[in-house]
């Protein structure tokens, strides 16, 4: 399913009323800001609740969740308006299959984006997860590949099923501490992001629980297990990002083509031309003055007039 036309936000309407409250209020904040369109991009690896997190921040079924199915290859993208504020949010695929990165997946996904522009990038993973490896590395570095590292300076990194006990007896608080500081450790050498870049521009962890078992406060609102009211505190996070200073992505023809390996290296070309005449022309001075300082035989002396004739 390709792009939607923009249909009016009724989905926050199913919110409960503190939640619809603050989304409004959020909503103002953009208007405020001059913002009258927001584009979220959802990446990361599959099965990681991307398309429920599009759901759940529409309040809508817009993308389709299957736990028995494998995800297909097409991006979708629902785009909702409300009071002349319009919010697209772009659902990907995960680009990982067999354990390597599927550069179809990632080619398609350029495509689709083409012409659009990224406010906002939500990195999804799981909270759940306790072990990280090279492929997180490489799905971080694929992302960098797209965009460039500039991406990451809009950007939010997304904890799901955040509805958990920790293990070996840790406090909540210490363990998503610890599980985000991995995954940020990951996202800064898949990255290229420095200790200093990422220090000044410090990527933001959000939690989210989209299952029915999460708990629900008395306003009926869903909270995390530290009693946060998870999707108004993640939209906040959202519009936090896309306020915050910086340009968003805009995608285009080079930027989907990235850098044109017939132009790589051409900048050394005249340099290379130069060494090779200072090397060729330091082989002619020395032959030259190894010819000079070469003993001639006799004949040749005396031909040139340069030896006595005997006879």
């Amino acid at each position: 399913m390709a792009s939607q036309t923009a249909r009016e936000w009724l989905g926050i309407q199913q919110f409960p009323a503190a939640t619809q409250t603050k989304l409004i209020e959020l909503l103002g904040k953009l208007k405020q800001e001059n913002v009258s369109t927001l584009t979220i991009l959802v990446m990361g690896k599959g099965g990681m609740g991307k398309s429920s997190t599009v759901n759940s921040i529409v309040g809508e079924r817009v993308a389709s969740v299957n736990a028995f199915q494998s995800e297909g290859l097409r991006p979708t993208m629902c785009s909702r308006t409300r009071a002349g504020f319009t919010l697209n949010i772009i659902d990907t695929p995960g680009i990982v299959e067999g354990g390597y990165i599927n550069e179809q997946a990632v080619g398609i996904i350029k495509r689709f984006l083409l012409n659009k522009t990224i406010d906002v990038l939500l990195y999804v993973d799981r909270l759940d997860v306790y072990r990280m490896d090279t492929l997180d590395k490489q799905v971080v570095t694929a992302i960098t590949d797209i965009f460039g590292k500039i991406i990451w300076r809009r950007s939010l990194i997304v904890l799901t099923h955040a509805q958990l006990s920790p293990p070996d007896g840790l406090n909540y608080d210490d363990f998503v501490a610890r599980r985000s500081e991995a995954l940020l450790n990951y996202v800064c050498l898949g990255g290229r992001i420095s200790k200093k870049e990422f220090q000044k521009n410090r990527i933001p962890v959000v939690l989210v629980e989209n299952s029915g078992r999460c708990r629900t406060n008395d306003g009926g609102e869903k909270i995390l297990p530290n009693d946060i009211a998870w999707i108004p505190n993640l939209v906040e996070a959202i519009i936090n990002v896309a306020t915050g200073g910086g340009q968003s992505i805009s995608v285009d023809q080079k930027l989907i083509e990235g850098p044109n390996p017939n132009n790589r290296g051409k900048l050394f070309i005249p340099l290379i031309i130069a060494f090779q005449y200072l090397i060729v022309k330091n082989i002619h001075r020395s032959i030259n003055e190894d010819l000079k300082k070469e003993e001639k035989p006799l004949w040749e002396l005396r031909d040139l007039g340069l030896a006595e004739r005997k006879f």
